[in-house]
């Protein structure tokens, strides 16, 4: 996007009331300002003063009530009173979420990170965890490689063809997919059930023609991105840990070595297959953007969840973090990759405001994952909700009528909002179709109602994206220094982008990289030194990746 028109985007996102709304009391009102107050509505104002100077007078309460009653029971109530206008509202949901946004603000934030980095970069078993990936790939490896992709809901299998940096030719191409759902069935399968499941599909992939014509191999090397908490022991394995998500497979195998459960089956059914790499996610996104940008160094996952993985030297992890690691891999490596999981960061770091404290408070773990709750897919649409409910009972949004799917936690989508922000049409027809449609009211939602949400929702997500850049200055400036370099001498970076947020959102990852310009800048560092860019595919490309990394050790 045209940098002049992201700063006219960011401009209206930030600043969607005009200032001389803020002083409308102080002076003359004009025809203009008129026009853009919402929710003005002049006789409506009239009568409501009436009904309630009449309803002072003694005699007359219980009249009134029967002719114009003042509770609701299913509708809306036109004649109901509220604490305040919806401009009142938002402007407070604007002076909240706006306020920790200026560069210097945010600069503050990201030293605080910093802060709470140092510490878990020393001793924590839960984040700052280094892996067995010290290499990262040079781009000109070649090779055709098995991908195996694991997730909560589907099961993929790849070959991956690595062609170097060839003239005219794809530098990573996926030969053949073929693609498993994981329902609700495959879920119940316990123990080595579900291992059994995944090499009956690894069989039935490699009978696939396409795949039998691409190679002549005798066994396929295979890397694996598991989506899922593991114990790393080695490149190539790792203890099985509970994966959560309403899966029984780890009954009876909780520690249990993930490759050696994996192949038991394999070799059984006689599959021409090796394991040669384990990953997670976040790392086979970093080496997936790797193999086609050597500056790459970290990788961003923000969906529904949210972590970064950094390249950083081995020296920058006390000597506890690498218990158990082969003294060869001790002596050879120079760099690794870790796993942040940056989520779990954050507390008293990041303002907050009354609507993150009750998301924060209703969790069934309060606090264990502050800065996910602030930006990530799962929680955006919460905090909207949030304020959508007190805006229902205090302001008039929706005449004070709450529809049944939002009045439960996490009924909102983040998907809804986003398609929301997108219409731009001037009636904004196909937004109040989509809410509609999705959480219906007794009658349709008016264009300010509409228009409220997607105001509230565009602050909520810019500001979601500037925190973001904040996390992601933060591990900047701490590579930088281990590095022994500084911000002007640190070079250009690129960071790989996966997930649903930063690479779907309407503009998320360009106000993004608008605020991390700023903080770069500020720190010292050339302009646009640093460049968010999507990994597309990035599980099965990483995977295929992580072996590729190998073959020459």
């Amino acid at each position: 996007m045209p940098s002049l028109l992201l700063k006219r985007f960011k401009r209206r996102r930030v600043t969607p009331i005009l200032e001389s709304d803020l002083s409308r009391d102080s002076h003359q009102t004009t025809a203009d300002e008129v026009n853009h107050y919402w929710y003005k509505q002049p006789m409506f104002d009239f009568w409501q003063a009436l009904l309630a100077a009449l309803e002072r007078i003694t005699m007359l309460p219980s009249l009134l009530h029967s002719v114009f009653p003042s509770s609701r029971k299913c509708g809306r109530d036109a004649l109901r009173t509220y604490d305040r206008t919806m401009d009142e509202l938002l402007h407070e949901i604007q002076r909240l979420l706006e306020a920790p946004l200026e560069p210097a603000k945010l600069l503050q934030i990201s030293v605080k990170l910093q802060e709470q980095f140092t510490p878990k970069l020393q001793a924590s078993d839960i984040c700052m965890l280094p892996s067995y990936n010290d290499k990262l790939p040079t781009g000109l490896e070649k090779g055709t490689y098995l991908a195996l992709d694991v997730g909560g809901s589907t099961f993929r299998i790849a070959l991956v063809e690595l062609n170097g940096r060839q003239p005219g030719a794809k530098n990573m191409r996926i030969v053949a997919m073929k693609s498993y759902k994981i329902d609700e069935k495959v879920r119940q399968r316990s123990g080595t059930d579900f291992f059994d499941w995944m090499a009956e599909k690894i069989e039935q992939a490699l009978a696939d023609p396409q795949m039998q014509n691409s190679t002549n191999t005798q066994s396929f090397p295979m890397g694996l991105a598991w989506s899922f908490p593991v114990e790393q022991t080695s490149i190539h394995s790792a203890r099985l840990l509970d994966m959560g998500k309403g899966f029984r497979a780890t009954e009876g195998l909780l520690g249990q070595d993930l490759t050696e459960l994996i192949m038991a089956p394999c070799r059984k059914r006689n599959l021409p297959v090796h394991m040669d790499s384990i990953i997670n996610d976040s790392s086979a996104t970093l080496l997936s953007r790797a193999y086609e940008d050597p500056s790459t160094r970290f990788a961003v996952i923000l969906g529904t969840g949210f972590n970064i993985s950094v390249h950083l030297p081995v020296s920058s992890l006390a000597a506890t973090k690498y218990k158990g690691y082969p003294q060869k891999w001790l002596d050879e490596a120079t760099h690794v990759l870790v796993n942040t999981e940056c989520s779990m960061f954050g507390k008293d770091a990041f303002p907050t405001t009354r609507w993150d404290d009750q998301l924060n408070d209703a969790h069934v773990r309060p606090d264990f994952q502050p800065f996910e709750h602030m930006i990530s897919g799962r929680y955006i649409g919460e905090i909207v909700r949030l304020m959508m409910v007190e805006a229902v009972q205090t302001a008039g949004l929706f005449s004070g009528e709450i529809p049944d799917q939002l009045a439960e936690p996490y009924t909102l989508d983040t998907g809804t909002i986003a398609a929301m922000e997108m219409d731009d049409s001037k009636h904004l027809t196909n937004a109040t179709a989509l809410f509609q449609a999705k959480h219906p009211l007794s009658k349709p939602p008016t264009y300010n109602d509409i228009h409220f949400i997607r105001q509230v929702s565009q602050l909520v997500s810019h500001r979601a994206a500037a925190f973001l850049a904040t996390g992601i200055h933060a591990l900047w400036a701490l590579r930088t220094e281990s590095e022994g370099l500084t911000p002007t001498s640190a070079g250009r970076m690129s960071i790989g982008c996966n997930g649903s947020v930063i690479e779907k959102y309407p503009l998320f990852r360009e106000l993004c990289q608008s605020h991390l310009d700023e903080l770069t800048t500020a720190s010292g560092a050339e302009p646009k030194s640093i460049s968010l860019e999507i990994a597309l595919e990035s599980a099965i490309f990483g995977a295929a990746v992580a072996v590729c990394c190998l073959e020459g050790q």
